[in-house]
């Protein structure tokens, strides 16, 4: 949507189902579509299918990814195919005459998960894959492909002199398109949805709204001295901050109090330092205030709430 309304011609990809026809008319009915946007049936698995998307591309933003919360596969395999699907787009795109940088969306999963005592990770940290499996997390596998295909990614880049940047987004909250529950916007609002056994992981958390991160893609495509990783995060709020800030903004709601939380134990996730990407002299323009205004207003409309 941000970059229709910056007026780029736009060739996007889905991911087609043998014998079904997902509806994308959230995404063709916006503001430009019919005249900017053309879209492509691709899938990871199947690199190749991506080459036609990419003719005539200055840049890419790699954004897909392989989820699975409900470990129906291996994590092996789901990191398999995300660093061989990754691998084989970057390979597209060196071998294009017309793409000058890719810009891929990692995430901050791969930047905050290590023994490593630290209150705020830069982009130097790495997350550690046995650390991860440690932790027993349901997104366990997907914090883990995250990580390695970045990693892969960038190994990639630097070998073959592809220009590629990593964009490291923490929790992304506020306004969505898509007509499901985006899982980072349902953490964010899990003490508003009562969901009290996810409590355990709202110990200190980094959001940062939907926009920035949208405009933060595009500020790096062309951001002549980009180079390596840049995290995305504009907010950092632990399980009592949030409690109070919910229960100020929203005081018709029944948000759980401090003292109530107290018992909550669960693992506190370092903060994420975004001073590389303020450094380009890129702003955040969107606060806490904004990103659960939007989210919670999308979330009626679409009857989450």
């Amino acid at each position: 949507m941000k970059l229709l309304q910056h007026g780029y011609s736009v060739n996007a990809t889905i991911r087609s189902h043998p014998g079904s026809k997902k509806d994308i008319s959230y995404i063709t009915n916006l503001p430009g579509a019919s005249e900017k946007l053309q879209i492509f049936n691709a899938d990871l698995s199947e690199p190749h299918s991506f080459e036609p998307a990419l003719e005539g591309c200055i840049g890419v933003f790699h954004v897909a990814h392989p989820v699975d919360f409900e470990a129906r596969e291996p994590e092996e395999t789901v990191t398999r195919r995300s660093v061989e699907g990754t691998l084989a787009i970057l390979k597209a795109c060196l071998n294009s005459k017309t793409v000058k940088r890719v810009v891929y969306t990692s995430s901050a999963s791969a930047v905050v998960f290590n023994d490593k005592d630290e209150d705020m990770k830069d982009e130097s940290s790495w997350s550690d894959v046995e650390f991860i499996r440690s932790l027993g997390s349901f997104a366990g596998p997907y914090m883990i492909s995250k990580t390695e295909t970045e990693r892969a990614a960038l190994e990639f880049a630097e070998k073959h002199g592809l220009d590629l940047v990593t964009l490291l987004p923490s929790f992304v909250v506020g306004p969505f398109l898509c007509p499901f529950l985006p899982g980072s916007v349902q953490m964010a609002l899990t003490m508003i949805k009562g969901i009290q056994d996810q409590y355990q992981h709202l110990m200190n958390i980094s959001m940062v709204h939907v926009d920035d991160v949208a405009s933060a893609h595009i500020f790096l495509l062309h951001y002549p001295n980009a180079k390596g990783r840049y995290n995305c995060s504009s907010n950092t709020i632990t399980i009592n901050e949030m409690s109070e800030f919910l229960s100020a903004k929203y005081p018709q709601l029944p948000i759980p109090t401090t003292e109530s939380l107290s018992g909550i134990q669960g693992y506190r996730t370092p903060g994420v330092s975004s001073k590389k990407l303020l450094d380009t002299g890129f702003v955040f323009k969107h606060g806490l205030d904004e990103m659960f205004d939007g989210a919670v207003q999308c979330c009626k409309e679409k009857g989450f709430l």
